[in-house]
């Protein structure tokens, strides 16, 4: 079967409500799953244990297709660590009204140093990476419906440090290869798309290569790339490169994730960063030193359905440990200034010393 066919197929499959059960007595199963399917995600492991109908439900496809329709999706939080041993822990943020952790999850198979991210629909795409110093070419992909781990389709290039971001749809990756042959050369950029499952390049001219990434960000509709040697963007539409200002180059260290158009950092001094691409202005995320610490070690972030998640690293009380610290933060604008309230934060894990943050994503279902 084709890949276009069989990604048909599991289309209509997620759209086709199961049949011969009965969910809930005297209630008739459409009605039944409009219900269900309202019900916030964190509570669906005890309800799961009412019934093996609804157990079966909620491990179907259709159930977060009617969530999808219901605009019943929620953002959960995920969150990988790399262990002192150099293991790759895959944890999910659980939220219930009496208590907030980090669950582990399955380990990636063949974890890779270096991957780069990207978040479609449901699906966590961990692409390339370096194996035993060699970069690769392998996707490996996340269901987060169900916490289950496949490969995904081949990049045309090994890559390590590259970067990643989403546009209408489409993954496009940027460098983590050197151009020192024909090969890499032309296919230094690329895109996937996932109805297909497959990879083509995206024409790059020569100028802009750089090997080593050390951020990316998709901001209104372009996927800018952080590198060594200065700033890139791409906009995929009309498929123009360009510079990134100084004032972006300058001021953008270490990880970020964009909330409504606004991109923000940790700057490594004690600040939280935004910065609106339209302005070209850097501006202070203000209102938060009565919330959080001084210094967040390790700042990592995410846009959770539309507030700024940060998650931090912090020596542990006994010295042997090394705790995960978690803050929810709601970010508005105030006239001309960028302003931020605490609705959280706690630590949400306790971990070896050692270890150490390495991503962290968003994903809604």
């Amino acid at each position: 079967m084709s890949s276009s066919s069989s990604s048909s197929s599991s289309s209509e499959s997620e759209s086709e409500p199961p049949t011969g059960i009965c969910l809930i007595p005297s209630l008739p199963d459409d009605v039944a799953l409009n219900c269900l399917a309202r019900i916030p995600r964190p509570y669906h492991p005890v309800l799961s244990l009412v019934s093996k109908p609804i157990h079966s439900l909620f491990s179907s496809p259709h159930f977060y297709h009617a969530r999808f329709l219901l605009n019943s999706t929620q953002h959960h939080l995920y969150l990988t660590l790399r262990s002192r041993a150099s293991t790759l822990l895959w944890f999910t943020l659980h939220r219930t009204p009496s208590r907030i952790l980090l669950v582990p999850l399955p380990s990636q198979p063949s974890p890779a140093i270096g991957s780069a991210y990207a978040v479609l629909g449901s699906t966590i795409y961990v692409i390339g990476g370096s194996i035993n110093d060699v970069p690769s070419s392998h996707i490996w992909l996340l269901d987060c419906r169900f916490h289950r781990w496949r490969r995904g389709p081949s990049m045309r290039v090994g890559r390590e440090f590259a970067a990643a971001g989403v546009v209408d749809g489409k993954i496009y990756v940027i460098g983590g290869c050197v151009a020192d042959n024909w090969a890499r050369s032309a296919n230094w950029a690329e895109v996937l798309d996932p109805a297909s499952e497959k990879w083509e390049r995206v024409a790059s001219p020569a100028e802009v290569r750089e090997k080593w990434m050390h951020a990316s960000a998709v901001v209104d509709g372009k996927v800018y790339a952080m590198a060594d040697r200065g700033g890139i963007a791409l906009d995929p539409r009309c498929g123009a490169w360009e510079s990134v200002g100084t004032e972006l180059d300058l001021g953008w260290r270490g990880r970020a994730c964009v909330v409504d158009d606004i991109l923000y950092c940790y700057d490594y001094l004690g600040k939280i960063k935004g910065f609106d691409v339209k302005s070209g202005v850097w501006k202070e995320l203000k209102g938060l030193h009565k919330g959080l610490p001084r210094f967040l070690c390790g700042a990592t972030m995410a846009d959770l359905g539309g507030k700024l998640v940060v998650v931090w690293e912090c020596g542990g009380g006994n010295g042997k440990d090394m705790d995960i610290w978690c803050a929810e933060i709601q970010v508005s604008k105030k006239n001309v200034e960028l302003w931020g309230e605490v609705d959280w934060f706690q630590k949400v894990l306790s971990v070896p010393k050692g270890s150490s943050i390495v991503h962290c994503s968003s994903v809604a279902l």
